[in-house]
């Protein structure tokens, strides 16, 4: 078994992107239930919501819809997407599943270095996908490290302790390459 100089492990409940798309459909949910239970019009200055559509019955199925999604998020915070260790030999990331791992010796490794990403709402968890000539690991954030290959490979690993990560990247290249 080899030291592990690093490890981090990351969650699906953890993307922002993704809570705040599921709080804002339970918050729509709560809504329309409160809407069916006091289905009078309401005159706004700006705009007028008419009265409640159909059965009354409908509102209860938003209400357990808000429930069941409040639930799936906090369900969520406890499914791990990813884990990232830094060994000896390499960096080591494994997926959700016991047959996604993906292994990246330091003898193949050019340089990394620290990247800032945008923000964005279509950042979501991805393990070990090739686009654009990179291949990308990340749960959520802002930050990554890039990683370069001797074979022209790019790794872009996604982390909440870049910094760390990094400087545990720095201090094993420099002994690596100065070996």
């Amino acid at each position: 078994m080899e030291p592990v100089k690093f490890e981090e492990r990351q969650y699906h409940g953890l993307n922002r992107h993704s809570l705040v798309r599921r709080m804002l459909l339970s918050v729509f949910c709560f809504v329309a239930y409160y809407w069916s239970e006091n289905p009078k019009p309401v005159d706004v200055s700006i705009i007028h919501i008419g009265e409640y559509p159909g059965d009354l019955r409908y509102g209860e199925l938003f209400f357990v819809l808000g429930l069941v999604l409040i639930a799936l998020s906090v369900a969520l915070l406890f499914v791990p997407h990813m884990k990232t260790v830094v060994t000896e030999n390499g960096i080591v990331l494994t997926g959700k599943f016991p047959g996604r791992r993906v292994e990246i010796p330091f003898s193949s490794v050019v340089s990394a270095r620290k990247i800032t990403i945008r923000p964005s709402i279509f950042n979501r968890p991805v393990f070990n996908l090739h686009t654009k000539g990179r291949i990308r690991f990340y749960t959520w954030g802002n930050e990554m490290i890039e990683i370069a290959g001797k074979d022209g490979k790019v790794f872009r690993v996604g982390s909440q302790r870049s910094t760390e990560l990094m400087n545990v990247l720095k201090t094993r290249l420099s002994t690596n390459h100065g070996a």
